[in-house]
C-alpha cells in the first residue's frame, strides 16, 4: 500500500482526490419558528466533512421545539462527534434522530444524541474500536494504545447508556466490527424504531473498504443478547386457618 492510499483509507471514506476540492461542508439546518426545525447531516465528522465548530454555531441558532435530524454518515473524527453529540443532548429541543442511510463509527454516536433513533428502511448502523495513528518510539505508541482503550471505553458507555447492557459487552461488539440492519439495530436497543413508510432512504456512496466489512451484506451477523422475559408475578399464598388452634386459644382465652 502507497503513502497515498494509506492516507486515503485511514483517513476517510471518500476518495483523497475528491478532498476540500472546491467543496464545502455538506449538512443543512433549516429552522422554524413553528413546528420542528430539520437538520441534515450527511457527510463525514470532522475537518473532512462537518466540523464540531460550524455544527454547533448553527445549531445555536435554532429556535424550534424539535429537532429532526436526518443522518447518512461514514463516521470520521471522534471528538467531533462527540461534541455533535452532547451540543444535541442540550439543546432544549425534543430531538429525534433518523438513520436515512448509513450511521458508522462515531456517527452511530451522534445518533445516540437522539430522545427517539428512527431507523429509515434498508438503513445501516455500525460500532467499532477507535483507530488512529502514532508516529514515535515504543513508549509514544504504548500512550496511543492506552488512550485509544480509553475512548473506545467512553464510546461503549455511550451505547451501553441507551441499550443496556455493560462497557465491557460493547467493546466486545465494536471489537468485532458489528454492522446492524435497522431491524437489527432496534433489535439491539440502538434504536427505537424502524421507519414505516415506504423506502426513500438516501443510497450509500461511500468508500466502506476503510473498514474490516464493507457494508452489512458482508458482515457477520451481530449478537444480540437474548431478553430474558420477566417472571411472572407470582400472588402471596393466604395464610391457612388452624381450626383446632383458634379453638384453644379461645378455650384459654375465656378460663
Amino acid at each position: 500500500m502507497d503513502k497515498l492510499d494509506l492516507q486515503s483509507r485511514v483517513k476517510t471514506a471518500r476518495p483523497i482526490a475528491k478532498l476540500r476540492e472546491g467543496r464545502t461542508d455538506w449538512y443543512r439546518i433549516e429552522n422554524s419558528a413553528e413546528g420542528a426545525a430539520t437538520v441534515h447531516v450527511y457527510d463525514e465528522i470532522g475537518y473532512f466533512g462537518v466540523t464540531a465548530q460550524d455544527f454547533v454555531r448553527d445549531l445555536q441558532g435554532i429556535s424550534a421545539d424539535r429537532i429532526e435530524l436526518h443522518l447518512n454518515s461514514p463516521g470520521g473524527d471522534v471528538f467531533d462527534g462527540i461534541a455533535i453529540m452532547n451540543a444535541l443532548r442540550q439543546h432544549k429541543a425534543q430531538v429525534t434522530v433518523t438513520v436515512d442511510g448509513l450511521a458508522a463509527s462515531i456517527a452511530s454516536v451522534i445518533a445516540m444524541a437522539g430522545d427517539r433513533v428512527v431507523m429509515a428502511r434498508n438503513s445501516q448502523m455500525m460500532i467499532h474500536e477507535a483507530s488512529g495513528l502514532s508516529i514515535g518510539n515504543a513508549s509514544d505508541m504504548r500512550q496511543m494504545a492506552d488512550l485509544l482503550d480509553k475512548v473506545s471505553g467512553n464510546i461503549a458507555s455511550v451505547y451501553a447508556e441507551r441499550a443496556g447492557g455493560d462497557v465491557e459487552e460493547w467493546r466486545t461488539r465494536m471489537r468485532a466490527e458489528t454492522w446492524y440492519s435497522a431491524d437489527e439495530a432496534v433489535e439491539a436497543g440502538l434504536a427505537d424504531e424502524v421507519h414505516a413508510a415506504p423506502d426513500k432512504s438516501a443510497d450509500n456512496t461511500w468508500d466502506l473498504s476503510i473498514y474490516n466489512f464493507a457494508g452489512r451484506a458482508q458482515a457477520p451477523d451481530p449478537v444480540i443478547p437474548a431478553v430474558e422475559p420477566e417472571p411472572a408475578p407470582v400472588a402471596p399464598t393466604p395464610p391457612q386457618f388452624d381450626a383446632e388452634a383458634f379453638v384453644a386459644a379461645m378455650k384459654g382465652a375465656f378460663k
